[in-house]
């Protein structure tokens, strides 16, 4: 799959899409999924499996509570269903409160027209349109949730590097930069080599963030009409890295991945990766664990 790709940034056609799948097809839901081959999972796990520890990357739900953005809380009710034998579990929570993945139908990006200078369109050039049409499975997570997402992945543990180095500690909820020098270092410095079907992890350290805030704090934070994130710089070398990498997926434990409010308007790459190449960002992921290791 890796070798059908335009191997380089340059290589591509338009910078800003690629869209190489038929409309409305499985493949198209994939996006860069279609990276994790047969052939790909089975390598990484051959090479990479060394001690069958497992670590869980899921934050607790109720974590970022009261979430930003407007969005409504997280709520667990438990409702005996058959009275005084048995018990079920209720939850009411909007995914993007704790550790998610940006799906395809997440966010848009500009695609004007002459007829049209405020056209936007989800990965593919679907329409909202289509993703409020209940009857439409177009680029829809289900397509990702068929077999999952697995692969080889590579933490790049900035949170840990900073402190050491520079003594510096990430507050994750300040529009702190992640530079993409300061990337390239640590993977050096962890001997890593990127390989095409690789998931990026990207950890600034928002667990211990959150867990060192007071009450009044978490809730100044979340009544904010624009939070500020920490994350990945946005510039045209970190979308040339991206792409260059031929990553099936990125994430991290921060809110947005990127710093938030964007820098570099021109750079989102929440516009380049989600709604331009199909590339899945994982977001809030509990990466504390993971560091032990």
């Amino acid at each position: 799959m890796a070798d059908s790709l335009p191997k380089t940034y340059d290589d591509l056609p338009d910078k800003r899409r690629y869209w190489p799948a038929t409309p409305n097809s499985a493949d198209e839901g994939l996006g860069m999924l279609r990276l994790l081959t047969p052939e790909i999972v089975a390598n990484a796990a051959r090479t990479q499996i060394q001690t069958g520890e497992r670590v869980c990357l899921n934050w607790d739900l109720e974590k970022l509570n009261p979430p930003g953005f407007g969005r409504k809380p997280f709520a667990h009710h438990v409702k005996w269903v058959s009275e005084g034998h048995a018990f079920d579990d209720e939850y009411h929570f909007n995914p993007q409160q704790s550790s998610q993945w940006d799906g395809l139908r997440h966010h848009n990006a500009p695609a004007p027209t002459p007829d049209d200078p405020n056209r936007r369109v989800f990965y593919g050039g679907t329409t909202s349109t289509e993703i409020l049409d209940p009857s439409s499975t177009r680029i829809g997570i289900a397509h990702w949730a068929k077999k999952g997402i697995a692969g080889r992945g590579v933490l790049i543990d900035y949170a840990s590097y900073v402190q050491r180095t520079k003594g510096v500690t990430v507050n994750a909820l300040t529009r702190h930069t992640v530079s993409l020098d300061d990337v390239l270092t640590i993977a050096k410095e962890c001997n890593i080599t990127f390989e095409p079907g690789d998931i990026l992890f990207l950890r600034v350290g928002l667990p211990t963030t959150w867990d060192n805030m007071t009450d009044e704090e978490r809730v100044k934070y979340s009544q904010q009409e624009t939070p500020n994130h920490a994350g990945l710089e946005q510039s045209e070398r970190v979308v040339r890295f991206l792409w260059d990498q031929h990553f099936a997926a990125v994430a991290g434990d921060a809110v947005s991945f990127e710093v938030y409010p964007p820098v570099e308007k021109e750079w989102d790459l929440h516009h380049f990766l989600l709604a331009g190449w199909g590339l899945p960002i994982g977001e809030m992921f509990d990466l504390e664990g993971l560091k032990e290791f």
